[in-house]
């Protein structure tokens, strides 16, 4: 694909469901390289609402949609249960793609998932949107420029108070189509923000789980989970469904030999050891979605590699299952190996 200032990379939306509302301010909000073209969803009416305004064309069924439609990409705003099929068909329709988390939900559909992108060379990206935060993008810039030394420890947190209830929880409330339970859901942001973060590859994970007040679902709806990086991070996420966090609860932070940094995904503090006084960055808000969805486009028009690919989502899906793990056998877990080795 050219990457010529009129060559936009024409995008099919797959899942027409609330996420997908997002998505669709991030394709307005990228003219220059991203066309809407095509939506494919079983609920006309919710794909009629996403097309309003647009030349995208509607159709039923996605596998219809990636035979016939004029589209150089997907973007999947499945239910996570139906991820696995989605990315699998569109890469061997040699679409590129973009998928919302989490990438898929077992070891067998990890495998798959992985060769299938490969075979088909085509680009998946995995939707985290977090990344794109500015706090993060500086963050990660500062530590892998040497600012804190070795880094020794990273945690993030992300909990809110949800008003799930059992009329309006729909697929989530059932661990065959959710997953699991907060942790694989709300909680996956906060495990691809510490691997960011980190910057090693997962190694072993131990969790600790609790239905602190949605007792209805079946899974927990908080989760703390603890994981041992190969360089030697340690990291520690908390999340939850139940609850706001406690007012200074940081978003990220990371720890070095050399000092800290810490944000409340906002502005970003730096304090280095020695120095009296910390450092408190201001950075310009962003429309995470917006920046997503250009990174993606710009990774396809200029064949560059996405800030996380399969590779990434797989190693995600690792901490997850593991800590799901750890919790069941009370022990910690190694984190599976979930494609085969290189």
């Amino acid at each position: 694909m050219s990457n010529s200032s009129t060559t936009t990379v024409r995008i099919g939306l797959i899942g027409a469901g609330g996420i997908a509302g997002a998505h669709l301010e991030g394709y307005l909000r990228n003219p220059d390289t991203i066309t809407f073209a095509a939506v494919a969803d079983p609920v006309r009416e919710s794909a009629e609402t996403r097309a309003e305004g647009t030349d995208a064309v509607i159709y039923a069924d996605y596998r219809t949609m990636l035979a016939e439609a004029d589209i150089d990409a997907v973007d999947i705003c499945l239910p996570h249960h139906l991820h696995k099929d989605a990315i699998v068909a569109a890469a061997r329709a040699g679409k590129h793609i973009l998928c919302e988390k989490p990438l898929c939900l077992t070891p067998e559909e990890a495998a798959e998932v992985s060769a299938a992108v490969e075979e088909a060379g085509v680009t998946l990206m995995c939707a985290h949107n977090q990344l794109f935060l500015p706090a993060v993008a500086r963050a990660k810039e500062l530590i892998e420029a040497g600012e804190l030394g070795r880094v020794y420890e990273v945690r993030t947190t992300d909990s809110f108070f949800n008003d799930f209830d059992p009329a309006n929880m729909g697929w989530r409330a059932h661990a065959s189509t959710s997953g699991g339970g907060e942790l694989i859901d709300t909680g996956y942001h906060p495990t691809y923000l510490l691997l960011h973060l980190a910057g090693g590859a997962p190694v072993e994970v131990t969790a600790m789980l609790a239905t602190h007040r949605l007792a209805f679902m079946e899974g927990e709806d908080s989760a703390t989970v603890l994981v041992r990086f190969d360089n030697g991070v340690i990291g520690t996420v908390v999340t939850s469904w139940a609850y706001e966090a406690a007012p200074g609860t940081e978003k990220f932070s990371a720890v070095g030999e050399l000092g800290s940094l810490s944000s409340d995904g906002t502005t970003l503090t730096v304090k280095k050891r020695g120095e009296a006084e910390a450092t408190v960055i201001e950075l310009e808000p962003v429309h995470q979605f917006g920046e997503e969805l250009k990174h993606f486009a710009r990774s396809i028009l200029d064949g560059t590699r996405p800030l996380h690919t399969q590779k990434e989502g797989i190693e995600v899906l690792g901490i997850i299952l593991g800590a799901y793990e750890s919790a069941r056998t009370r022990a910690v877990a190694a984190i599976p190996a979930l494609t085969p080795a290189e």
